[in-house]
């Protein structure tokens, strides 16, 4: 049996949700706010606890039930280990968009989040001016000069971004295979890949068209909406996907190297599932979305691979690990790269705290995940630590940077494709 939302929260999390938890704390163990916070309030079980308790009309959506469902990171890491396959991540959502439109977020920050979500995030051309104007500020010292008088709010923003950014990434519509062609792949781009790793971008199209693949690139696509969703701003969530849907219209495999858009385009036919004209689109879409981890591991990787002496450990990214269980494929793929040791990091899978946006919005906790993060990874002996996702890299670099250590974070396509061209250096040398 199917149950509807509750009559007192329309659009919220469904009843059948909602009853799966039995309550047995196995989650506990598994979420980054309890292990910091040690309250029950801010545990998957004891949030469910609050929304129940909401849309049966036993607790008010107060302030402090606000709080404790706003302090989740929606890192999912609860999901893999229930035993209910409570889907906590679309529980979460929907009690975010109930909580949307009776508690917007007030002041200059609901300004600056709806401004970001409307009017910049679908817009590669704002995000790209916004970036290249960061790009001046750090080039000039303007950057440098006008850290100190920043408003405290903005700060945590100005440490997120970037020292060193990378040439502006310029898409191409079509991008044949080098040498015989497997096949065809269409190729996401994201809002903030693009201008702020452009070098992920181009070594992700030169890997697949290595591997045998021409790369397409729809220029229709825009954001795939994963941060509005997470915010609770389903409705514009929702026009980003239909948009989307027409731009990757096709059979091809649909390839994404940013985790949190990878989990986003693969639950379209969840997040349109009340709209009969576009479920079966949606579905079909969900389908072909592969993480290029996920894309390289099942095709192989070009041949040969060069060798890459570098010490590394992998950092799994919440939305990949946690929301699409992509867990062996990276760690899989490096391992083949001669000379590169991987270093397993401890507690790998817990959050760093970047979580969309929200190393901004709760900065004080962001940080202290960050500081065990960075820990963590300085245990192992690596010279650099591997992430798939954008937010996680400014995260991770942020971070590194703080502590003042010889260390970076990288994409793993970065190390891939090091190899690969190494590995066509040593063809093209060798009588």
């Amino acid at each position: 049996m199917t149950f509807a939302s509750s009559p007192l929260l329309p659009d919220g999390p469904t009843r059948e949700d909602l009853v799966r938890c039995v309550r047995c704390g196995l989650c506990l163990s598994a979420c980054p706010t309890y292990q910091l916070l040690g309250l029950e309030t801010d545990s998957p079980r004891g949030r469910i606890h609050l929304m129940r308790a909401v849309s049966e009309g036993r607790l008010p959506l107060s302030e402090g039930v606000v709080l404790h469902l706003d302090r989740c990171l929606g890192c999912r890491a609860c999901e893999p280990i229930c035993p209910s396959a409570v889907p906590f991540g679309r529980m979460l959502e929907a009690m975010r968009a109930v909580i949307a439109r009776q508690h917007p977020t007030p002041g200059w920050r609901g300004r600056l989040e709806r401004f970001a979500f409307r009017a910049v995030l679908p817009s590669r051309r704002v995000v790209g001016l916004l970036v290249a104007l960061l790009r001046f500020a750090e080039a000039s010292g303007l950057r440098r000069l006008l850290r100190p008088w920043l408003p405290p709010a903005l700060r945590p923003l100005e440490a997120l971004a970037p020292v060193q950014l990378a040439p502006p990434y310029h898409p191409q519509p079509f991008l044949p295979a080098l040498g015989p062609e497997r096949g065809q792949v269409l190729f996401f781009l994201g809002c903030v890949m693009p201008a702020l790793f452009g070098e992920v971008h181009r070594a992700s199209e030169e890997l697949l068209r290595r591997a045998g693949f021409a790369v397409i690139t729809p220029p229709a696509q825009t954001c795939c909406g994963a941060l509005m969703a997470h915010a609770g701003q389903r409705e514009l969530a929702r026009a980003l996907a239909r948009r989307n849907l027409a731009a990757l219209a096709g059979d091809a495999p649909i390839i994404v190297n940013a985790a949190g858009c990878g989990a986003m385009l693969k639950e379209y036919g969840e997040l349109l599932a009340d709209d009969p004209h576009l479920t079966a689109a949606a579905r079909q879409v969900a389908s072909r979305v592969q993480d290029i981890s996920e894309f390289l591991a099942a095709v192989g990787l070009p041949q040969p691979l060069g060798p890459v002496p570098v010490t590394v450990t992998y950092q799994d990214a919440c939305h990949l690990a946690h929301a699409q269980r992509i867990r062996r494929e990276p760690r899989a793929l490096l391992q083949q790269v001669p000379g590169l040791q991987l270093v397993e990091l401890p507690a790998s899978d817990r959050c760093c705290g970047s979580a969309g946006i929200y190393n901004l919005t709760h900065p004080l906790l962001a940080a202290e995940l960050l500081e065990r993060k960075v820990d963590d990874i300085l245990t192992t002996g690596a010279s650099l630590v591997a992430v798939g996702n954008p937010g996680c890299l400014l995260q991770l670099q942020a971070g590194l940077r703080q502590r003042k250590v010889p260390l970076r974070a990288v994409h793993p396509v970065s190390l891939l494709v090091e190899a690969c061209r190494r590995g066509a250096d040593l063809t093209a040398t060798s009588p």
